[in-house]
């Protein structure tokens, strides 16, 4: 009989007779899921859209949930559905159905309660709200459950939260709170909201959102590293010469250069996502699958990472970035940073692991790539063709490739470089692959935290990272100005080939889809 994961590592039988393949989510009552900042456009854009989905997908029956949105925003139940409606797109599975019913039915279930973040009157109206819905659902005693989502500013969570506490707090089963990233500037600043956060709510009730964490390939790593053994042997020192984990956009700030500016590109990207995807990446076969375990092994690798050498970080700025209106005059915010971390532990110790990441730059991708070391005694003097690596691209056209030198076809003896290639387009043809958000909302309400960031987990991250960015703060790195749609700074490539890795000329992946347009 085929299985449905749950998010919990026990399978449950598939659904029969059209019964939702969530039902194990909802046993137990009904539940409300509140989106703070409901009017703004985190919510409209990523939020509702992954709630909308696991609607559509059954995983939210409406029988059993009811959705709320809170903003400051003077709206009606009608107008907020109505702001939402052009960002909800039915699938083409849902052809064969109305769309448009299909919507519908999704935004009957919102209601919206319009408020202020530090005041008591809004969340009243919203307790009041939850409690009629959680009646006519599960009965004036039966259990319920409350999923609070911030989609706001973190400068506002311990107002939201204080309120939550002391106004919205469930009395009849569980309740959950999902915040999103940046969770603070430095480890001071983080860890003076996790302590707001922490006296108000237990660890086990706090969600931090990192939606790398719910990228499929992402979520493939373990799998792939722990379940199959010929990747065991060779994931060390031995046999790895450099870990790339490469972030790239290939366009600039675009009017959001205010919010940019104010964090840079290592807050943004290197200090969050990018470590998160090393931490998978670097970490020991965990006791098990407990998300405590996983949680514990990351920790480790964190906590091994040495202190960043000055001469290992290279910063730039796309040359257009102060002409963002919206960006401060004479900013040194750095928009791009190559920088080169190492884990002092017995897997890992004189392996770099190079993070890059940054804007306006000659594409648009995110990949981890891992380059093994030079074949000994190469009879082949194949060297010249590159090294072997294993890249698994995290975006666009999610794939698993391998790079490996093989004979050129033909009646001469000569070698190339071609790859092994698992690219899900061409795969998985007919399997829609979830958005981030989708599962990682799915992975809260059925309280599975392995996607998500403990506490000692971010102080741990800030630890490695603080004491760089005072120093950039404080103008003790120069932001090198590079030309939009380049690789970023000539310095970045010279600083990547210093510490081992070989960049392979004239071969270029193409994603079988491409090739197929091709």
């Amino acid at each position: 009989m085929s299985t449905i994961n749950t998010g919990n590592n026990l399978p449950c039988e598939s659904p029969k007779d059209g019964e939702s393949a969530s039902l194990k989510s909802f046993e137990g009552g009904c539940v409300s899921i509140i989106v703070f900042g409901a009017s703004g456009d985190l919510a409209k854009k990523k939020t509702f859209p992954a709630l909308f989905n696991l609607f559509r997908q059954g995983f939210l029956p409406g029988s059993q949930v009811q959705i709320f949105g809170y903003a400051r925003t003077p709206l009606t139940d009608e107008g907020l559905r109505d702001r939402l409606r052009g960002y909800l797109k039915p699938a083409k599975s849902d052809l064969s159905k109305d769309p448009s019913s299909v919507v519908k039915a999704f935004l009957d279930l919102i209601t919206y309660v319009h408020g202020n973040y530090d005041t008591e009157e809004g969340y009243l109206k919203l307790e009041q709200s939850i409690v009629e819905h959680e009646e006519l659902k599960s009965g004036e005693e039966g259990p319920t459950k409350r999923l609070f989502y911030l989609a706001l500013p973190p400068s506002v969570y311990p107002a939201v939260s204080q309120m939550i506490k002391k106004c919205c707090m469930n009395k009849r089963g569980w309740t959950r709170v999902v915040v999103e990233k940046p969770f603070g500037k430095d480890l001071a600043s983080s860890e003076e909201l996790s302590g707001q956060l922490g006296q108000l709510f237990t660890e086990e009730q706090i969600y931090r959102i990192d939606h790398y964490l719910g990228k499929e390939i992402v979520q493939n790593l373990l799998v792939m590293r722990f379940a199959n053994r010929f990747f065991l042997p060779l994931w060390n020192r031995d046999n790895i010469d450099n870990v790339q984990i490469v972030f790239k956009e290939d366009f600039g700030t675009e009017g959001r250069g205010g919010y940019f500016d104010e964090y840079g590109i290592i807050r943004d990207i290197i200090q969050n996502h990018l470590l998160q995807v090393l931490c998978l990446v670097a970490m020991e076969k965990p006791v098990s699958l407990s998300p405590e375990h996983i949680r514990d092994e990351k920790v480790k690798v964190l906590r091994a990472i040495e202190p960043i050498k000055d001469d290992e970080v290279v910063l730039g700025q796309y040359d257009g970035y102060l002409n963002d209106p919206t960006v401060p005059k004479g900013s040194t915010t750095p928009t791009f940073a190559t920088i080169v971390l190492r884990i002092h532990n017995e897997r890992w110790d004189g392996v770099p692991f190079i993070m890059k990441a940054g804007k306006a730059l000659d594409s648009r991708k995110a990949e981890i790539r891992v380059q093994f070391k030079d074949v000994p005694g190469d009879i082949y003097r194949c060297q010249k063709q590159g090294r072997n690596e294993f890249v698994m691209r995290l975006q666009p056209s999610e794939a698993m490739y391998m790079k490996l030198t093989v004979k050129q076809p033909g009646l001469e003896m000569s070698a190339t470089q071609s790859e092994l290639d698992l690219s899900y387009r061409q795969r998985y043809q007919d399997i829609v692959i979830p958005e981030a958000y989708e599962r990682l909302l799915l992975d809260t309400i059925r309280g599975d935290q392995q996607h998500f960031v403990r506490r000692d987990e971010l102080r741990a991250a800030w630890e490695i990272f603080t004491p760089l960015l005072h120093r950039i703060d404080r103008g003790e790195f120069k932001s090198l100005i590079y030309p939009e749609g380049s690789r970023g700074p000539p310095e970045a490539d010279q600083l990547t080939e210093r510490v081992g890795y070989v960049r392979t000329h004239g071969y270029i992946w193409i994603p079988p889809s491409l090739k197929a347009e091709l």
